[in-house]
């Protein structure tokens, strides 16, 4: 067998309502099937999820992917995360992040300050673990270089979510953390299993579209040398016709940007692809979609895809 099928990526789960139970089996599974860990999404009550799966589990590692600051108080996040990680044998990770703008204007808060924001939370967390107990590894969410060394400096480790591959590299060569600090680096990369590779690309188009949406993200790939593609998201973002908007941002997907965020094919591609993120110094973190089906289907379609 070659490298790249031994090697077990982590991969995304979402305890979506009324499905909690059926993705706590899938959680077991890929215990069993030898992944790498289970991130878990804010969107799916992240913090619950990790207490079930800490009991629902075994060996698997699993983390927030990410968190936001601004859900709970610090002392609060604390308190949870030190449970979790005792109860888990040490096996839970807390990833934190600041989350996106309408996220946060949702909550009423601010971006005004992420670095300070979350800088203040960690300090916050720490200062009371004489009370809430030891605190699992914190990883924070980092896309650009301002806040991967802030994570580098003040955390174990940084996830990204729809990274560059071709820009990844470049990025962890500004790390110069103590050789005694083990950091842990993983990115939520979107990925379809499908023979069907137009049919793979048009659910990541979809799924990008409310990314591309956000400045941070826009920065970001601007940062990776993607200035043409994100010119041309920007013009139609300036337009005044909403209604038609995400059908034109969808149009004006590059299929090189499109390529070097995601990832389409059968299971070999996909299996080669995930694996040359490893080998880039990041942990992937399959974050699945299907052309067929929903999460379990296409979680079913990972599992097969490394099941020999």
């Amino acid at each position: 067998m070659t490298n790249s099928e031994t090697f077990r990526p982590a991969i995304s789960l979402v305890a979506t309502a009324n499905k909690r139970s059926a993705v706590l089996e899938l959680a077991r599974q890929a215990e069993t099937l030898g992944f790498s860990g289970i991130a878990c999404p804010s969107l799916g009550a992240a913090m619950a999820f990790c207490v079930s799966l800490a009991h629902a589990t075994n060996t698997i590692k699993f983390w927030t992917s990410i968190q936001p600051i601004y859900y709970s108080h610090a002392i609060e996040m604390g308190n949870t995360a030190a449970h979790i990680h005792e109860i888990s044998n040490k096996r839970f990770s807390l990833g934190l992040g600041v989350s996106h703008g309408p996220v946060i204007s949702r909550l009423g808060a601010t971006t005004a300050t992420p670095l300070a924001d979350i800088k203040n939370y960690l300090e916050t967390m720490r200062s009371h673990e004489r009370f809430s107990g030891e605190l699992p590894p914190i990883y924070l969410a980092a896309l650009r270089n301002k806040m991967l060394d802030l994570a580098t400096e003040i955390s174990q480790g940084a996830i990204w979510a729809n990274a560059a591959l071709s820009n990844i590299t470049q990025q962890l060569s500004r790390v110069k953390a103590p050789s005694d600090k083990d950091l842990f680096f993983a990115n939520m990369v979107p990925t379809v299993i499908s023979d069907d590779i137009s049919a793979a690309q048009a659910i990541h188009r979809k799924t990008l579209v409310g990314y591309v949406s956000l400045p941070n993200y826009r920065n970001y790939w601007r940062s990776c040398g993607y200035d043409e593609q994100i010119d041309a998201f920007e013009k139609i973002l300036e337009s005044p016709n909403k209604e038609t908007r995400s059908g034109e941002i969808i149009a004006a997907m590059d299929n090189q940007w499109l390529n070097d965020c995601t990832i389409s094919g059968d299971s070999d591609t996909v299996r080669e692809a995930l694996w040359s993120w490893s080998q880039a110094g990041v942990l992937p973190i399959a974050v699945m979609s299907s052309t067929s089906g929903g999460q379990a289907k296409a979680v079913a379609e990972l599992f097969a895809a490394y099941a020999n």
